[in-house]
């Protein structure tokens, strides 16, 4: 991953972060804004023009790409760079929580 993504995604907002994690199976706009309802008990709802702008982004820097269109909605899904981002954040929440606990890191 190259210092400009590495500067743009970390540490990504909880939006981008579950709008990347559920790209993880190829999804729609609003079929990842009823997941990450779903996921979050309500707590977080992604409008759609956070939505929208943060696949075109993420689709512009190349962490999700075009998978088909089905009945007029375009589905995205996660590329090998997204994955890298996406597990990169994950180890950074990760170590956040443990040094919450007072665990050291390994």
């Amino acid at each position: 991953m190259d210092t400009r993504i590495r500067r743009i995604y970390s540490p990504m907002t909880e939006s981008g972060f579950y709008i990347l994690f559920c790209l993880q199976t190829p999804q729609h706009g609003y079929g990842i804004s009823q997941k990450v309802k779903q996921m979050t008990g309500g707590e977080l709802v992604i409008g759609a023009g956070t939505m929208y702008g943060t696949l075109s982004k993420m689709e512009q820097d190349g962490l999700i790409a075009f998978e088909r269109e089905e009945e007029k909605r375009k589905l995205y899904r996660i590329t090998a760079l997204g994955q890298e981002v996406l597990e990169t954040e994950c180890r950074r929440i990760e170590r956040l929580y443990k040094n919450s606990k007072g665990e050291t890191v390994k």
